[in-house]
């Protein structure tokens, strides 16, 4: 029969290692998303800048 104390020491180690791993995984899930709507927010402000200069240049063509 097998020693429990290596029992305990493998269930520790392995619930050790899966929580380093899960919170490795989570981390860089995390900052994909975060640079995901980083990118997103960042076309639409130039798509409303766009538009807001567009919008602009409609204004000052209709002045003259």
């Amino acid at each position: 029969m097998r020693s429990p104390r290596w029992g305990y020491v493998r269930i520790i180690a392995g619930t050790i290692a899966g929580g380093m791993l899960g919170f490795y995984v989570m981390h860089r899930a995390e900052l994909y998303y975060k640079e995901m709507w980083n990118e997103r927010l960042k076309r639409y402000e130039e798509e409303l800048n766009r538009k807001k200069m567009a919008e602009q240049s409609n204004e000052f063509q209709e002045s003259l």
